[in-house]
């Protein structure tokens, strides 16, 4: 006889920012308190990585400048998300445009 975990049990697994979700192509990266939690994130080649923003009231940028891009446009205000696909390994540092002091990285494996 299988034995089930209870769901509260499940709870902080399914919670959790960074965790693989949707099939293990999707990864999140929860912005609050003014920091990307987590900071640092490992994903496989062809992954993708969504930034959440769950501030109550300020706005952030994932700014992936050390790639020459210039800053976004568009900001993420409180419960907007950006998605980025991941198609090369390598490490990639980005920081919130608004916030300099806000910093992330993504590391692509193969």
């Amino acid at each position: 006889m299988k034995k089930l975990l209870p769901i509260l049990a499940l709870a902080p697994v399914l919670l959790s920012p960074g965790l693989v979700a949707g099939g293990d192509e999707v990864r999140l990266v929860i912005i609050k308190d003014f920091k990307f939690q987590p900071q640092h994130i490992t994903i496989r080649k062809g992954q993708t990585v969504t930034w959440e923003n769950r501030e109550k009231r300020q706005y952030h940028s994932v700014w992936f400048e050390a790639l020459g891009e210039e800053e976004p446009a568009d900001y993420l205000f409180p419960e907007d998300t950006y998605e980025r696909t991941f198609s090369e390994s390598g490490k990639f540092p980005y920081r919130c445009g608004p916030h300099p002091e806000m910093t992330g990285s993504v590391t692509v494996t193969e």
